[in-house]
């Protein structure tokens, strides 16, 4: 792949998506401890594995963002960059890990869960929210050339994945009895949970190594499977 180098970001604009960052790292790590902690508690009164399986991912989706709030804590965020992506990394392996194991318990008859309209609401709540986040966490960070901030984006958008799932799930066990419905749909966001470890892991965020996010149209942009590096408004192609 050829990668060019990044746009300059003047000084004024840096400092302003730098403190976006910190904001939206801010907003997604508060509402997640709020989820968590309703999630589980949740969980444990209609015995939920499902639940308490995405109070824990929550808890993950903190780790993730904390550690994309410890690299802009620093005067120079770039030197965190690295550190920061294999941090992200390990907690998308967490997720996997806790969304698979959830997942085979409920498959295997280990726990069928009670109906929860608590859960339902909740699960709703989170899908009309974390899109917006992601989205603003990942626009920010293409335009500032931050793969950790980018790579935190898609943990965020597979949270809205799980919120998905929970919330089909629920309602078909509530209304159907289907209980089989949300562990199935949850081993696939693990396989791709994994996926993006891998990349995240490797600095591959967007499709570029750590720290090169603009790519050319012909290499980078048309292999990019997810259409993280396409244009947002029909502009030039690549990252703003």
């Amino acid at each position: 792949m050829t990668t060019l180098p990044l746009r300059p970001v003047p000084p004024a604009r840096r400092a302003l998506l730098e403190r976006r960052v910190r904001w939206i790292v801010a907003a997604t790590i508060a509402y997640n401890v709020v989820e968590a902690v309703v999630a589980i508690a949740a969980g444990r009164a209609a015995s939920s594995a499902a639940l308490v399986g995405f109070g824990l991912d929550s808890v993950v989706e903190v780790l993730s963002a904390a550690a994309v709030a410890w690299q802009f804590a620093a005067p120079d965020p770039h030197r965190r960059e690295r550190v920061a992506l294999r941090l992200i990394a390990v907690s998308f392996f967490g997720l996997a890990v806790f969304v698979t194991v959830d997942a085979a318990r409920t498959l295997l008859g280990a726990a069928e869960p009670d109906h929860s309209p608590v859960g339902i609401v909740l699960a709703a709540v989170s899908l009309a929210i974390m899109p917006f986040l992601s989205w603003a966490e990942r626009r920010t960070g293409r335009e500032l050339g931050s793969a950790s901030a980018v790579a935190d984006s898609k943990q965020t958008l597979i949270c809205t994945y799980l919120s998905a799932v929970l919330l089909v799930g629920l309602v078909l066990n509530a209304t159907l009895g289907w209980s089989w419905a949300d562990p199935l749909a949850a081993l696939v966001i693990a396989g791709f949970a994994v996926r993006e470890g891998v990349e995240a892991w490797r600095g591959d965020a967007c499709c570029t190594p750590v720290g090169a996010l603009l790519a050319s149209d012909d290499d980078g942009c048309d292999s990019c499977g997810d259409g993280c590096c396409a244009p947002d408004d029909g502009g030039a192609a690549g990252p703003r």
